[in-house]
């Protein structure tokens, strides 16, 4: 799977993280002519056109551009949510079924790397930004005019699959242009968006659906999109690769081939690449397999929310639809928490320990593990918060308190997940750690879209106390895996079947 022309096209589709194998860029002769095109690089460490030598500003505008897009695309799979019984009632539907546009809008998102890895390799980081998010808008558009059920569900999943590929392709974003040493600080905001995305969509289609109907949600949709799309227009090319084919041609030198083959042979490509190595590391590697169904679980404990706080503070506090959707700013609270708490976390740990090594003489790279601090923190943070909400959603307790309890949950669930991709790009590196995240991605975003479909009947059928506390308890049966990779992941990647950046 991973010899001959596979691992050739592997390496390619992970070419945008080469450019920081170390944090900076091999040099070059002055005499660029006499180079081949592959061979063209970076004129030296100084060359203002790599985008690690941007100021600082620039840097932080680029960076913020995949992640307002993720928002606006998270945003756009729960926003729907409040409205679903009055979806049901529109189209004569089951609650369930009235549910089933947010799990294949989620299944889209899952979508992303198939579609993103060729397109960015052929055309860049910035196409996808500005090609993609227009046509998922524009399917948002037809979920909003629908007037059947079948094309709420088809233009929904359409919406997510073409929303998907800014989320793919948004860390490598941030790759191209922070050195390691800083990633941990961009990642962690960058990830906020995936996490508050969703807790905000409830927060305002709640008000939109009770005053405006669910038509409405997805206009609210457009109008955040469209206004983050404009934003995004001033997006300079990140990707080395696309930046020096640009170099090359200027040069009048043939430009190297494309990677990405025509005809049948792409299809291998997409199959070989994008989808049979992740599923691949999710069956063979321990870390990537664990790691991803743990933080798959979380981030369904997040959907199944969705269909649970209806039940939970319309039925047992009484509040009103947009009421029960103000109760998400508390996932909000806790995902601005979790990231204030990871920057805590890479200053006073991280970064330390790199420059401590680097002082001794070393080359500043040091064990993967030194990611999980956060992890561990939330592992125990998120069941608190489950725990708490499942036992305290009564009557004769004070609603604060089941609000305060998603604190605990979204601050650990985030923790959690930053570490996660922190971890799994410090072991598997530039070769296979796309790879790695894309298998978290499906592992993530299929189960969080299967989540809300048994949600109901689960809270009907045992209460919201036994119901909160089943997920809980899995929680907790789940809370050792960073601990065990904190004190094994060493001698767990040794057996790995992979080149490893971290062996």
């Amino acid at each position: 799977m991973c010899d001959g022309d596979g691992n050739r096209l592997a390496i390619s589709y992970n070419e945008a993280l080469d450019v920081e194998k170390s944090g900076e860029q091999s040099s070059i002769s002055s005499n660029t002519s006499n180079q081949s095109p592959s061979q063209i690089t970076f004129d030296g460490p100084d060359d203002p056109e790599n985008p690690h030598n941007w100021g600082t500003w620039k840097k932080a505008y680029t960076t913020s551009i995949p992640g307002l897009m993720g928002l606006a695309v998270t945003f756009g799979s729960s926003v729907y949510s409040p409205s679903y019984a009055e979806v049901a009632e529109r189209f004569k539907v089951s609650n369930t079924a009235a549910l089933l546009p947010i799990t294949l809008y989620t299944y889209g998102l899952a979508c992303g790397p198939v579609i993103a890895a060729p397109l960015s390799e052929t055309y860049g980081r910035r196409f996808i930004y500005i090609f993609c998010m227009p046509l998922s808008l524009l399917f948002t558009l037809g979920a909003g005019f629908s007037q059947s059920f079948g094309s709420l569900l088809v233009c929904r999943l359409l919406a997510g699959i073409l929303g998907s590929p800014p989320l793919a392709v948004g860390a490598g974003t941030n790759l191209d242009i922070w050195a390691p040493i800083h990633r941990a600080r961009a990642v962690s905001l960058f990830l906020v968006a995936p996490f508050l995305g969703p807790a905000l969509g409830p927060a305002v289609g709640g008000y939109v659906a009770e005053f405006k109907g669910w038509r409405w949600t997805q206009w609210t949709t457009i109008f955040l999109g469209a206004a983050v799309w404009i934003y995004s227009l001033g997006a300079k090319e990140t990707y080395a690769k696309i930046i020096l084919a640009k170099r090359a041609k200027k040069l009048g030198k043939p430009l190297p081939p494309s990677p990405i083959p025509n005809g049948l042979p792409a299809i291998k490509f997409l199959l070989t690449v994008t989808l049979a190595r992740p599923i691949h590391m999710i069956l063979t590697e321990p870390i990537v397999g664990l790691y991803s169904f743990y933080v798959g679980f979380n981030f369904s404990v997040l959907f199944c929310f969705f269909a649970a706080f209806p039940l939970v503070f319309r039925g047992v506090y009484g509040f009103s639809v947009g009421e029960a959707g103000l109760v998400f700013l508390g996932i909000s609270a806790g995902c601005a928490a979790a990231a204030a708490i990871s920057l805590v976390i890479d200053n006073f740990l991280y970064i330390r320990r790199v420059l401590r090594n680097r002082a001794a003489g070393g080359d500043g790279h040091i064990a993967p593990e030194n990611r999980l601090y956060g992890a561990m923190l939330g592992s125990v943070l998120l069941t608190i918060g489950l725990f708490w909400f499942a036992w305290t959603a009564r009557a004769d307790i004070h609603w604060i308190s089941c609000v305060i309890a998603t604190v605990f949950f979204a601050c650990g669930n985030l923790l959690t997940f930053t570490s996660c991709a922190l971890y799994l790009a410090d072991v598997y590196g530039p070769l296979n750690g796309a790879s790695a995240m894309a298998a978290n991605g499906i592992v993530r975003y299929m189960l969080g879209g299967s989540f809300p479909l048994f949600t109901v009947q689960m809270y009907e059928k045992l209460g919201i106390d036994w119901a909160t506390s089943l997920l809980a308890f899995i929680s907790l049966a789940l809370l050792p895996v960073p601990w065990l990779f904190f004190k094994y992941g060493s001698v767990i990647r040794k057996k790995s079947g992979y080149d490893l950046a971290y062996p």
